[in-house]
């Protein structure tokens, strides 16, 4: 996840701004920037969406302190993730590892003749013959059947054919096969394809963003402060993490290799655990004398 400019650099303000310098700084640019200022500057348009990438990230406190402590790797999404959409200028499609994969689709036929007529084979050239329609179906994943791949078998016509899932396919996307589709029209050049939708389950404690893997896990206020190992819940099974002593609420900790796979080579993004340090309930009257002299001792030695 290389080749990304600094987020703070983009915005042109400093590691230790405020959020409404963030904002100011955020809207300024975006003025500046934004497309309907600069018709056709390509440069103005990618400048534009850096800002907003920027501005997503250092507007999200939890977003923002996993960008401080891990960089870009802790923010998901960006680089070398062939999820992350784009390829195919018309459907947001894109070809990984022999398949094609789409966000949305339009449908069969009308779509071909606009392009047709687009790019000059159209009413006015030699018409091509006619492809049978495209047909849609979906299959619903576990988590962990996005996160690792699988096959499904989907029934089409009465015909059942299996589809290979890959490794770190999300929600929402769509699987085209060519040719799966309807039969085509008498002359016809060919049955369609057939677009397989993608659902995905939410799972009970884990959540994903891009590459990353994200969970939180909840120790007590003594854990935190003495320090302890926890028992993290990943999709690869129980992994145990130290939590060194003096841990604040809110901080997140990195499992490399431990999230979703954005590579062909089955390279991973992380799983990132943000401890919550719980404050404790009904104390008895012992707890509640001890931490008043722990109160007193911390008085005492920060006034020397």
């Amino acid at each position: 996840m290389t080749g990304k400019k600094d987020y703070y650099e983009v915005l042109g303000v400093s590691k230790n701004a405020s959020d409404d310098e963030i904002k100011k700084a955020y809207r300024k640019l975006a003025v500046k920037y934004h497309p309907d200022k600069n018709p056709g500057d390509k440069e103005a348009e990618a400048k534009f969406k850096e800002i907003n990438e920027a501005h997503d990230v250092l507007s999200d406190k939890q977003k923002r302190a996993r960008y401080d402590q891990f960089g870009h790797a802790g923010v998901g999404g960006a680089g070398g993730n062939p999820f992350s959409g784009g390829g195919n200028p018309f459907g947001g499609g894109f070809n990984y590892n022999g398949q094609t994969f789409n966000f949305d689709f339009g449908g069969g036929g009308a779509f071909d003749d606009i392009l047709g007529s687009l790019f000059g084979f159209g009413a006015a050239g030699a018409r091509r013959p006619r492809k049978g329609p495209d047909l849609q179906t979906s299959v619903t994943l576990t988590f962990e059947e996005a996160i690792f791949g699988t096959t499904k078998t989907v029934s089409v016509n009465g015909e059942d054919l299996k589809v290979k899932i890959p490794a770190g396919i999300d929600d929402g996307m769509s699987i085209r096969l060519s040719g799966k589709g309807g039969p085509a029209p008498e002359g016809g050049s060919g049955p369609g394809d057939l677009y397989v939708r993608i659902r995905v389950k939410p799972h009970k404690h884990l959540t994903r963003e891009g590459a990353i893997i994200l969970s939180e896990q909840r120790i007590s206020m003594v854990d935190a402060a003495l320090g302890c190992e926890i028992e993290v819940e990943t999709v690869d099974g129980v992994v145990t993490m130290k939590v060194p002593a003096g841990t604040q609420s809110g901080t997140p900790f990195k499992l490399s290799g431990h999230g979703v796979p954005f590579r062909s080579d089955g390279d991973r993004g992380p799983h990132i655990v943000t401890v919550i340090v719980e404050t404790p309930k009904n104390l008895s009257r012992k707890q509640k004398d001890l931490l008043e002299e722990f109160k007193k001792t911390k008085k005492r030695g920060f006034w020397g």
